[in-house]
């Protein structure tokens, strides 16, 4: 590339086409969006969750479902927040210059992990074990869900913002075409709803057994 003797290129063209090209695919504001938007979809969902547990025996079926939906979107949504968490600390330059989360929400993010593993797990399991195994697996569940609820508020009120900022962004056509990879991005989220519809529906059939088992023990 041709440049004037200040360093700067000899062709106004190609200057221009250099400023205004799309951000490359793996930037920090690429991971960005795809953390914002994955998150206004779980925001959704969540909030869905949340008020199936109001009356949970009633509105099993739909808490099993919306749960099992969840599963690939918050794997979408870890894997996400790692990859930034990996490439700073391995020394990014792009990701050195974004910075790091505070120091509260990246003491905080590990701990949000382990908790969203064992409340989702202890749920899945919980709904496959015969009743006798089902005690402890239901305490973990319900002691887990009190610990994550509160980690998480923090996590999301932290992250409101940003989120709302960035969720559309791959979506609308003005802003889609600054940062290359849109399409991807989209795919990821869209693919992980829909392995999660899969995996809802075929863990539907366990609902019914597992009232009628939990009538028949006692109600656990």
């Amino acid at each position: 590339m041709a440049t004037s003797g200040d360093g700067r290129s000899a062709n106004p063209g190609e200057a221009e086409h250099v400023a205004t090209s799309p951000s490359r695919g793996a930037s920090p504001e690429a991971n960005a969006r795809l953390t914002g938007s994955t998150a206004a979809v779980l925001l959704v969902l969540l909030a869905a969750e949340g008020f199936t547990i109001l009356r949970v025996r009633a509105l099993l079926s739909v808490h099993v479902f919306l749960g099992m939906v969840l599963v690939p979107l918050v794997a979408l949504k870890v894997g996400s927040a790692s990859y930034r968490f990996v490439r700073y600390y391995l020394g990014s330059r792009p990701y050195r210059r974004k910075g790091p989360p505070p120091l509260v929400l990246r003491m905080l993010g590990p701990l949000l992990v382990v908790l969203t593993v064992i409340l989702f797990a202890s749920g899945i399991i919980l709904l496959l074990v015969p009743p006798p195994s089902r005690p402890p697996f239901l305490l973990f569940h319900k002691a887990s869900f009190v610990l994550w609820f509160g980690a998480m508020a923090i996590h999301v009120l932290a992250h409101l913002v940003d989120t709302t900022r960035l969720a559309t962004r791959d979506w609308i056509g003005r802003t889609r075409r600054d940062v290359a990879g849109a399409g991807l991005r989209q795919w990821s989220l869209i693919s992980s709803i829909a392995i999660g519809v899969l995996l809802g529906v075929l863990l539907l059939g366990q609902v019914a057994p597992w009232l009628t088992s939990s009538v028949s023990h006692g109600g656990r």
